[in-house]
């Protein structure tokens, strides 16, 4: 099938494959085939792009100020340059 004419789209998902094609710089052609494909199980893991995407959203801004603390000090060390490693 070369072809097909798909109707009824709804406001979200009409949003949701805009942004899909802004995002990846691809057509809305192209963004309805990689849903298509995604929803469809054709997609396996090894053949999905090598990009965070939103992936990460749900995480964004659920740290408390603390933890941001916490982690800023456990990861200071390596912020280190050992200048030994640099000669």
């Amino acid at each position: 099938m070369q072809q097909l004419t798909i109707r009824g789209f709804d406001e979200e998902l009409e949003r949701r494959l805009k942004n899909l094609a802004r995002e990846e710089h691809i057509s809305l052609n192209r963004a309805a085939l990689t849903l298509l494909r995604r929803g469809a199980g054709l997609v396996a893991a090894r053949d999905a792009p090598r990009v965070i995407g939103g992936a990460l959203d749900d995480f964004m801004g659920d740290w408390s100020e603390e933890e941001e603390r916490e982690f800023l000090v456990a990861v200071e060390p390596m912020e280190q340059i050992d200048e030994e490693m640099w000669k």
